[in-house]
């Protein structure tokens, strides 16, 4: 959509909302002689701060607003959410990344926790997880024993001997989703934090500033992959998956391949959760031992093991 065409989109869009809208719903006494559906633009204008005219043109998609102004007319046509969000987008605006992004963090860990078969991470932009399920545990380890600056997809990939020697194809699973890193940080030049993903990246594997200067860039498209566990080959299919009304999320999603190897994601998940259950019974000698993620999820900012 061309910018001129988005600048009446957004004009449409406000004065639908504006016409929904009731005077008392803004403060406004009602009148029994009003012809005007909603609230008038001189309302409006008034009720967020600016001129008619100028907020006329703004309805005809003849100016473009800044972040400001969309705001306080967001307000005063008390939109929602999503509507403001749309708004924004509209204008060619995008909504804060934390903003969005912590709204929906604790969605999408109920979303892992439905996954008991499917070894799953939550993700943030730079790859960092932020939460992860039991069936990732029993196949991967706990990410909690990963200390946090390394607690990354890309760095397990190709640093963390358990994930990168038991998947066969790692180092092209690791090309490919360097690719879609570069992809997500891109509109993010100065992002520190990933800055330090690649510093780590380039520490653990050389080779790999040599991947990063290609420059590719793709989405990651899903592969089968083979898994050596203590009780056999397990083929997982690999997807990165995106909400979209969460842009700074991702879901790295392992879903076995077939009923076999399902049943095998969850024999080694019930050996975990047995193994935790143990750990977790009172010692005649003192209290229950909390295992290391539940140690570790007290703190404020840590990511979250989800139990199955």
């Amino acid at each position: 959509m061309s910018d001129d065409a988005r600048q009446r989109e957004l004009g449409s869009f406000l004065r639908a909302h504006r016409e929904r809208l009731r005077p008392e719903d803004v403060g406004l006494p009602s009148t029994p002689r009003r012809r005007t559906p909603g609230l008038r633009r001189e309302e409006v204008a008034a009720l967020s701060g600016l001129g008619l005219a100028w907020y006329a043109w703004l309805e005809q998609g003849r100016v473009a607003a800044s972040r400001q102004v969309l705001e306080a007319v967001a307000r005063t046509l008390r939109l929602d959410d999503d509507a403001r969000r749309h708004a924004l987008a509209l204008a060619g605006l995008h909504t804060p990344p934390a903003e969005r992004h912590h709204t929906q963090v604790k969605a999408l860990r109920r979303v892992l926790d439905n996954w008991p078969f499917c070894p799953a991470l939550l993700l943030d932009r730079r790859f960092d997880v932020t939460a992860w399920n039991d069936a990732y545990t029993a196949l991967w380890g706990d990410p909690a024993d990963v200390p946090e600056p390394r607690r990354n997809l890309l760095w397990m990939l190709v640093a963390q001997p358990r994930v990168r020697d038991g998947m066969t194809e790692s180092e092209e699973v690791a090309k490919d989703l360097l690719a879609q890193f570069r992809a997500q940080i891109g509109h993010h030049p100065d992002d520190r934090r990933a800055r330090a993903v690649l510093e780590l990246l380039e520490q653990a594997r050389p080779e790999l500033h040599d991947w990063w200067q290609c420059r590719s860039v793709r989405v990651f498209t899903g592969r089968t992959v083979d898994v050596t566990t203590p009780l056999g080959t397990i083929a997982l299919m690999l997807s990165v998956l995106r909400p979209g009304d969460d842009p700074e999320s991702t879901i790295w999603l392992q879903t076995p391949a077939t009923p076999a190897d399902r049943d095998l994601v969850n024999r080694l998940t019930a050996d975990v959760a047995r193994v935790s259950s143990r750990d977790d019974q009172p010692h005649a000698d003192g209290p229950a031992r909390l295992g290391s993620a539940g140690a570790r999820e007290d703190g404020p900012g840590t990511p979250e093991r989800i139990s199955v």
